[in-house]
């Protein structure tokens, strides 16, 4: 049957709120773990701080391999099935997740809640790559892009409205409603039906990404992503703290707070600027001369802002916010980018392992945050030494050609 308009809107709105939702229940726990903490028994202390980055540590982890697993399962059954499935997944163990009495079942529950968030981008950006028309699919692809920070920003909205947790945690039935309407409203890709009459999807689809040309794309694909995963997400995860060290005085505590706000509220601003506009920049300028241009600008900007800064000023503000517009291009160009590199049969799986082997690294250094800081000297060494990382992703996109 022959996709339509409406199943296209459909197929965009359900990707669109779901990658949100996503977002969402990434950093639902985080803004809830205070109120979490004092009201399950067991821990306390020190081993509350270390059961909080297991648990944020799981969710990556399980967020990375829903990625490898749901990419396979999309080549295997079908983008329609694997992408309403993923949904359902994460939607029924956020609402478990509330419902839980113990710090074990917490982990369980997220864990696979990342499990199920994990294969949401890359199914969605898989089907939205087949079935939408060429000419408008890379804008599409980057306003998609923008859902997930979107997400995380509407995780506070929810802290700030309802106090409960537990309550909170019922956001999980709005991912199952949606599944329900995709299930009557989204079409199979054309692409897929038509590799599976051919019977191109038999046999081990994860061995076929290792073979032939496909070899080197894949590799490059999951280097490029990755050294910008990466970056980001200690960008991130230490700007903060970096700001909190730059200022100094009386009123520090006060302008320190706000320095910090100010600052992740223009990191969020400033990504969802580019994800928005990145389709439009590659429809213009081409896919690799966006992406040259856009990893030269943050290795330089993350190089200027973490080297030139040794006290707090207005200009880190500005610094902030151009860095993150480019960090949003990025993110925006790559996510239409990677699925084109690959035929329908691997598509799926290809597009997980690339997205999600720059993940497993960030998920195992989010357990020794301390001990990396320590030895590189301070949260303003450590930024810029990974901030670096860059650059690795500039020397790929060169080698890396788009098909």
């Amino acid at each position: 049957m022959k996709v339509t308009k409406i199943n296209l809107a459909a197929l965009f709105a359900i990707s669109f709120l779901s990658s949100a939702l996503g977002g969402t229940v990434s950093t639902l726990m985080s803004v809830y773990l205070p109120v979490v903490v004092r009201e399950l028994p067991g821990e306390s202390g020190t081993a509350l701080n270390t059961l909080s980055a297991y648990i944020n540590s799981i969710f990556i982890f399980g967020w990375a391999i829903g990625g490898f697993a749901w990419g396979m399962i999309g080549d295997r059954i079908g983008r329609k099935r694997a992408l309403l499935a993923t949904i359902s997944t994460y939607g029924l163990f956020t609402i478990l997740t509330g419902q839980m009495n113990h710090w074990t079942g917490i982990v369980v529950c997220r864990f696979i809640s990342g499990f199920g968030v994990g294969g949401v981008a890359v199914l969605a950006y898989t089907m939205l790559s087949e079935v939408w028309p060429a000419k408008s699919r890379g804008i599409v692809i980057g306003i998609l892009s923008i859902a997930f920070p979107v997400g995380i920003i509407s995780a506070g909205l929810i802290n700030y409205l309802v106090s409960s947790w537990r309550e909170g945690f019922m956001v999980g039935i709005i991912p199952i409603a949606l599944a329900v309407i995709g299930w009557f409203t989204i079409r199979e890709s054309e692409g897929w039906l038509a590799a599976e009459a051919r019977e191109q999807r038999g046999g081990n689809s994860f061995k076929a990404l290792f073979t032939g040309d496909h070899r080197k794309d894949l590799v490059g694909s999951a280097v490029i992503y990755g050294t910008m995963l990466i970056s980001l997400w200690a960008i991130f995860s230490w700007l903060p703290t970096w700001i909190q060290g730059l200022i100094t005085g009386a009123d520090a505590g006060a302008d320190a707070q706000k320095a910090r706000g100010l600052s992740m509220m223009l990191l969020g601003m400033g990504g969802l600027v580019g994800g928005f506009i990145s389709g439009w920049i590659v429809k213009a300028m081409g896919v690799q001369r966006s992406m040259v241009i856009g990893f030269t600008t943050c290795a330089i900007l993350s190089f200027v802002l973490f080297k030139s800064n040794s006290v707090f000023s207005q200009l880190i503000y500005l610094e902030i916010g151009v860095l993150s517009i480019f960090f949003g291009l990025n993110m925006g160009i790559l996510a239409g980018y990677i699925p084109q590199l690959f035929p329908t049969p691997i598509r799926a799986t290809a597009t997980g392992f690339s997205l999600n082997v720059g993940r497993l690294f960030t998920g195992i250094a989010v357990l020794f945050v301390g001990v990396l800081v320590s030895a590189m000297g301070g949260f303003g060494n450590a930024l810029l030494v990974f901030s670096m990382i860059f650059l690795l992703g500039l020397v790929t996109v060169l080698f890396v050609k788009p098909k």
